[in-house]
């Protein structure tokens, strides 16, 4: 349907796009599409238009006409320039809208129209990925998405009374705490908030994904009718909705955060399991051992490793732990980016290696080898080589007939008796304009729904005999939420140094991970970065100086997507009592249940490691022949992210832990956390790896007091 009030304005909007993307060799804006992306955009988001951006193009009409005499659009290039560059200073003060403010939102409007996917109504034929060398496909671009196995589903009304196991979550632990239960026998009820996605409804929009998430994302939950909050300094609750940073989502569908994720599967580093013991405990946090040691999960790390499937090379990072067995599949080859950085790991002394990954290098399980396509971390994988809890530990727990999934539906509460016993769940699901629930008895209880979650939950989940909560009389629930603090550096170069092959990662350095002679606590790795999405690159690869739109900023995109590389990487954070989950006293989601009430920061120590580790970073960089390097710094908030953990933590005692070293709550003999709640500390890598290691561990533990 046609809007009048677009199509007023379209000759200057016309007009102002071809100057923030000018036509040469390549399309102009216009000619790229951009004016279908916001005419979609203008429909979507009607206030910010309407308030915005149709009162400043109106102003600038009106400023060109009083300078020159002519409407916009009739304007010489060089003196549209001026007016847009004198909007972007805020040279007009006699605007009914700020003039900065104006070209400050319609810009990125601009370059979203031009570097997003096709999908979203501009980028016409990809052209703008074939101007910087983006390539989203797979090795055999005609090869047609390789086929998923189907994953059964049961309706509340089939769902049997009661269960030996009721799974809540069906993600990383999740999956694996079906798989070995149901293999051991016991009959076990998988409960998803999220839907069963298959590859074509999680798409590939370049703006709606878990990597860059403006305007939602693509596995959930819903953006309206699941809330958080953030609780600000004078005591107020601030609502955050999924698709916001601060909401700190990850994955809500079958498999969690596996099904879209970038898959570095590492084990921590000995010394993360007794951070307290070799560092002291600095002031504010609430730093602890764990009470297990790298030696006792050591097995666990093996089983995930082969059973789930990691390409890796055993012998590429020393010191990181005794290994029993090497990876069973090879590292995937080195990237261009990763012969360049090797060789100057090796100028600088640094050991360096490949990055293990739950991918498939080569066939197995039936599924093929990675593709290498541009588009990993965020979205599903094309040729279903990614291993996640929907493609490898959900299949076999279904295929022993003993596990039933229910997609769609929350847990709503874990009914407990006494504090010493959990009976079961209560299920809520909304479908056709109704709410639907049911009670389900369970011989066990396993939390899986990840480290927000899960400790809303048990905090929901009130009793006479625990009114503050399951596991809470020591008020340690939700406390110690941890991520990971991220920092790095870009450097540009005067080739390409990058070849285009996914997943991008390829190499890395624990350089400064536990180093006696740092000063720091803990440290992490280093690694070069994912295949970078072209719209990501405008907004956060572009040199600070460089120019971002006309003919220079067009060229800077052209000629630096390919040329520039990203290190970074993740420093082992330093958890704190007050970065933490609480419920809600404002708000609540479409069940009427209170949300998850999140607060807190980044302790001192976590920006002081990480400032460390963006130096090193840069020293790599220049080392590897950058012209230009300039750093990132990560904020000081609270940076649980995808990483979530820590809120559930394990411990011998119960006055400083939620649970004990199995993963069974404190003071119960069948409810168990089965996620990143567990951990003590989160590792200075991704943690992964080690919530399948914890969740065959916890697993083996439930079966066998069945």
């Amino acid at each position: 349907m046609k809007d009048p009030r677009f199509d007023a304005i379209r000759p200057i909007l016309e007009a102002v796009t071809d100057r923030m993307i000018p036509g040469d060799a390549w399309p102009s804006g216009a000619e790229g599409g951009v004016l279908s992306f916001l005419a979609r955009h203008a429909a979507e988001n009607s206030a910010d238009w309407r308030e915005v951006i149709e009162p400043g193009l109106h102003a600038l009409e009106a400023a060109a006409i009083a300078r020159y005499g002519h409407p916009f659009a009739a304007l010489a290039a060089q003196e549209q320039d001026w007016l847009l560059q004198e909007a972007e200073q805020d040279v007009f003060g006699d605007w009914p809208v700020s003039s900065r403010r104006f070209f400050n939102a319609l810009l990125p409007l601009v370059m979203e129209g031009y570097y997003g996917s096709p999908d979203s109504g501009g980028n016409l034929e990809a052209k703008s990925w074939a101007m910087v060398g983006f390539r989203p496909g797979t090795a055999d671009e005609r090869q047609a998405p390789i086929p998923e196995t189907e994953l059964p589903q049961k309706s509340l009304d089939e769902l049997r009374d009661q269960y030996d196991a009721v799974i809540v979550g069906a993600g990383a632990g999740g999956s694996v705490a079906a798989a070995v239960l149901a293999e051991a026998g016991l009959r076990v009820l998988v409960v998803e908030r999220g839907s069963w996605l298959r590859y074509g409804e999680i798409g590939s929009d370049h703006l709606r994904n878990h990597r860059f998430s403006k305007y939602g994302h693509n596995t959930g939950p819903a953006l309206q009718g699941s809330p958080r909050t953030i609780l600000l300094p004078s005591g107020e609750e601030r609502v955050t909705s999924p698709h916001e940073g601060d909401y700190h989502n990850n994955a809500m569908t079958v498999g969690g955060g596996t099904r879209i994720y970038g898959a570095q599967a590492w084990r921590f580093h000995p010394d993360d399991f007794r951070m307290a013991s070799r560092y002291g405990i600095p002031e504010g946090s609430s730093l602890q051992d764990w009470p297990i040691r790298y030696e006792e999960l050591e097995p666990y790390y093996e089983r995930a490793e082969w059973e789930v499937g990691v390409s890796g090379d055993g012998d590429a990072h020393p010191g990181r732990g005794k290994r029993t067995r090497p990876y069973p599949m090879p590292p995937l080859p080195r990237t261009l980016e990763a012969q360049r950085l090797a060789r100057a790991a090796d100028k600088l002394g640094w050991d360096a290696g490949p990055v293990p990954l739950l991918i498939n290098s080569v066939e197995r399980d039936g599924r093929p080898a990675c593709g290498r396509c541009g588009q990993c971390v965020g979205f599903a994988c094309p040729t279903n080589s990614k291993n996640g809890g929907h493609n490898t530990m959900l299949v076999r727990a279904i295929a022993t007939g003993n596990c039933d999934l229910i997609c769609d539906t929350a847990v709503a509460y874990i009914d407990t008796e006494g504090g010493k016993h959990a009976t079961g769940v209560r299920l809520v699901q909304q479908g056709n304009g109704s709410i639907r629930r049911r009670q389900v008895r369970a011989g066990h209880v396993v939390v899986a729904a990840g480290a927000i979650e899960s400790a809303r939950l048990l905090l929901g989940s009130t009793s006479d005999a625990e009114p503050d909560g399951i596991g809470n009389r020591h008020g340690q629930v939700g406390r110690h939420l941890q991520g990971h603090v991220y920092s790095g550096a870009y450097g540009l170069f005067d080739e390409p140094v990058q070849d285009g092959l996914g997943p991008g990662v390829s190499i890395a350095t624990f350089n400064f991970d536990h180093r006696q002679d740092s000063g720091i606590i803990g440290g992490g790795l280093l690694a070069n970065e994912f295949t970078r999405l072209p719209i990501l690159h405008w907004y956060r690869a572009l040199a600070p100086h460089a120019p971002r739109w006309g003919s220079a900023g067009k060229a800077t995109m052209r000629e630096t997507y390919l040329r520039t590389s990203h290190i970074q990487g993740p420093i082992q954070e330093i958890p704190t009592p007050d970065s933490r989950v609480r419920l809600s006293k404002t708000a609540s989601d479409r069940f009427g249940l209170p949300v998850a009430q999140l607060s807190g920061g980044a302790h001192p120590e976590s920006l002081r490691a990480s400032a460390l580790l963006a130096e090193q970073a840069e020293k790599w960089l220049w080392a590897a022949g950058a012209r230009e390097v300039w750093r990132t710094a990560p904020g000081a908030g609270l940076s649980a992210g995808q990483h979530q953990a820590g809120t559930l933590r394990m411990g011998d005692d119960p006055s400083t832990s939620v649970t004990d070293p199995t993963g069974r709550v404190h003071g119960y003999d069948n409810l168990w956390v089965s996620d990143g709640s567990v951990h003590v500390t989160n590792g200075g890598v991704n943690p992964v790896l080690t919530i399948l290691a914890l969740a065959f561990r916890t697993a083996e533990n439930v079966a066998r007091g069945k």
